[in-house]
């Protein structure tokens, strides 16, 4: 724009010295004309507003229909001839095949507003997959009858619409690996095993009659009762690998989905036992990544007098998708159903990285760890150091079952081989949610017979 103006001064400029009355006369009025136009281009954009109303205020489930408003006000008193409005919806969400959500209606809208009317846009999305979505900000573009300044402004803060992963039932579960170097003393007496007597001791009111040791009472003349040690291990600690590597275009999203499925189901059932439960992943926080971008937004002055163009304000108003995210997603090990819902939102939240691996991981949160609870290392695939990190955990007493998710027989053959190696034996796998209900009842190296076995490890 300031190049015509130099230019449209430069023919004025030489059509006064020349006199030439006619064009001078038309660069006159072509220059007012731009005058104008940049005036109420600017004055109004300026005087559009939007409110942003959404019924889901809280997390929604997968199948979920949301309905999004979006209230576009004039506050001038002047009619504003055009404005187009957009509602921004990050791209990559309907890149992928099924796309993550579908919508009905309309994002995008043209239409005049009188001064101190307004206009509704409205679009409703029907949650497929979980996530956690970015819906927003609007954007809207507005400029002068003859096409010649068009001014473009972001409005209306962006919605972050939260969909909780799937919870699929699990009748049996039943993840207790045998530990290579002996038992280890749980820090609290949560629950005691029946068949690993300790000892007995003296009545006392309240004791249930199963537990009184009939031989011991006639041996000294009063009741006396069995003593029990606790159960050696008590809850689960949930490794989820969310490396990008693991995960070929070819199986997404199901793959991912399936993953994050089983993580989930395993928590809730773990939960319902009453005991501690945590999770750890390589993934990054989709919320994290939001977070830094409203923090890095213009200031306000830049966003009243708006966006020379369109794609200025597009890359304004949408999220980087790229991250280098180093720091593990953890939710500490502990007890409650608080403790489940904290960890079903970090895995509608968790999205792929490529700067931290799951050998990484593991080194990272190892200390974090308690010892009495399973390590349950969730895998789209098993590389050769992932493999050694974990059956390193496996000689430092801790109890290890693997999980590996949409391996074909092939690749489960050598994942099976790498982690028998090192001595990790409860290996199990999942291709699909039916498959999923039926993991407890899964034979640790549960799929290969000894030649298979044999085959793998050699």
């Amino acid at each position: 724009m300031r190049r015509l103006f130099v230019l449209l001064a430069i023919v004025l400029l030489a059509a006064l010295v020349l006199q030439a009355g006619l064009l001078a006369f038309a660069m006159y009025v072509l220059i007012g004309v731009l005058i104008l136009s940049r005036y109420l281009a600017k004055k109004w954009v300026g005087s559009l507003d939007a409110t942003r109303e959404c019924v889901a205020t809280d997390p929604v489930e997968v199948g979920a229909t949301v309905e999004m408003r979006v209230r576009i006000t004039n506050s001038g008193n002047t009619r504003v001839a055009w404005v187009l409005i957009e509602d921004l919806f990050p791209e990559q969400y309907l890149r992928q095949k099924p796309p993550r959500l579908r919508i009905t209606g309309r994002r995008m809208k043209l239409c005049a507003i009188r001064g101190g009317g307004a206009t509704v846009l409205k679009y409703v999305l029907e949650c497929d997959t979980r996530g956690y979505y970015q819906l927003g900000p609007t954007l809207l573009e507005t400029g002068d009858l003859f096409g010649l300044h068009r001014r473009h402004r972001i409005v209306a803060k962006p919605f972050f619409l939260m969909v909780l992963p799937k919870v699929l039932p699990l009748p049996k579960y039943d993840f207790a690996s045998q530990r290579p170097i002996g038992e280890v003393n749980v820090a609290r007496r949560l629950y005691e095993d029946p068949t690993r007597n300790a000892g007995v001791r003296p009545y006392q009111v309240g004791d249930p009659l199963q537990r009184v040791h009939w031989r011991a009472t006639a041996r000294t003349g009063e009741l006396q009762c069995r003593v029990f040690d606790p159960t050696t291990l008590a809850g689960a600690s949930i490794l989820v690998d969310f490396h990008k590597d693991g995960y070929s275009s070819r199986g997404e999203p199901f793959r991912s989905d399936l993953v994050v499925t089983t993580a989930c189901s395993i928590a809730y059932a773990v939960t319902m036992l009453n005991q501690q439960i945590g999770l750890a992943s390589n993934g990054r926080d989709a919320a994290d990544l939001y977070r830094y971008h409203v923090q890095s937004q213009r200031g306000t002055d830049e966003e009243e007098a708006g966006y020379e163009t369109r794609d200025a304000a597009r890359r304004e108003g949408e999220a980087d998708e790229e991250s280098s995210r180093l720091r593990p997603i953890v939710v500490e090990t502990r007890r409650g159903i608080e403790q489940f819902q904290q960890i079903r939102e970090a895995l509608a939240r968790l999205e792929f990285t490529d700067g931290l691996s799951f050998a990484r991981l593991v080194l990272e949160v190892t200390p974090r760890l308690p010892r009495d609870a399973t390590v349950i290392a969730i895998l789209p695939d098993v590389k050769v150091e992932t493999s050694t990190t974990l059956g390193s955990l496996r000689r430092q007493g801790f109890a290890v079952s693997v999980i590996l998710i949409g391996l074909d027989e092939e690749e489960r053959l050598v994942a099976h081989g790498r982690l028998v190696a090192e001595g990790v034996r409860d290996v199990r796998h999942v291709n699909n949610e039916d498959e999923l209900s039926l993991l407890g009842d899964q034979a640790p190296s549960s799929g290969m017979n000894p030649y298979q076995l044999a085959v793998a490890l050699a």
